[in-house]
């Protein structure tokens, strides 16, 4: 499975599903002591000792993304091994000769589309044990926008940008994932860019290649007209510490060879 590079792509899409669960998981906050009202006086005899409470673990950075990607690798190879066999060897050309795969998987994708996956149990329950899904919500659901972002770099056209690829993320560095391209003047406002002077129509394909889960950050750091606007430029997108934190984060991640 290591060696299907389609299985990196899938991991990769998971993991940025994951990583926006984690990061958007509140840490709890420590409760204060309270003062014992003053009424309330100590009894003569000596109280009973307070059961011992094992103290918090301080935070380590690497060992949470070590422990992060771990877990990411275990729920991907679980639910890709499980998926039809066309979808795991899903490519361009594959897609456009395959009336069938087109039909099964049809954009955009709704959770009755995946009722056929046949899923192992343990996906369901590793989802709702670590609070990724409610007990009342489909695992179907769920996979929905990872299986979309999946799909949808394997079924598009080679772009005419591959010669100005690079060989890592341009935000977090990563080289052993895939990458994608990344249009630093959003497609949808490219016309509205042009038109109020904003960019010249030469500049407008100028990307950057991103890893999936720092393209989807982007995506949702800024919107697009500010996007177009204000961070055409890697160098620009680097300048905001919000952007360098998650690219630094993101960066601790390292899958394992199974």
């Amino acid at each position: 499975m290591e060696d299907n590079p389609n299985y990196a792509l899938f991991r990769d899409c998971l993991s940025t599903t994951i990583i926006r669960a984690a990061s958007d998981t509140p840490r709890p906050k420590r409760r204060r002591r309270t003062k014992q009202p003053a009424s309330a006086a100590a009894p003569a005899s000596a109280p009973e000792p307070a059961p011992a409470t094992t103290p918090a673990r301080p935070p380590d950075p690497a060992r949470d993304a070590e422990e992060l990607a771990d877990f990411v690798d275990y729920l991907a190879s679980e639910i890709f091994e499980s998926l039809p066999e066309d979808l795991q060897n899903l490519d361009y050309r594959l897609w456009r000769e395959s009336e069938d795969l087109q039909s099964r998987f049809s954009l955009p994708l709704t959770p009755d589309s995946l009722s056929l996956l046949n899923l192992p149990p343990s996906v369901p329950e590793t989802l709702t044990t670590y609070n990724l899904t409610t007990p009342d919500a489909s695992t179907e659901a769920f996979l929905v926008p990872i299986l979309t972002a999946y799909i949808e770099p394997l079924i598009a056209p080679p772009p005419a940008t591959a010669a100005t690829r690079a060989e890592a993320c341009e935000l977090c560095d990563r080289s052993w994932i895939p990458l994608s391209y990344h249009h630093l003047i959003p497609r949808f406002v490219h016309d509205k860019a042009v038109k109020r002077g904003w960019h010249r129509k030469e500049d407008l394909q100028n990307v950057a290649w991103l890893c999936g889960a720092c393209h989807r950050f982007v995506h949702h750091f800024k919107g697009h007209e500010e996007l177009a606007r204000s961070y055409y430029t890697v160098d620009l997108l680097l300048e905001e510490e919000e952007v360098r934190k998650f690219a630094a984060w993101v960066g601790k991640l390292r899958w394992k060879r199974r």
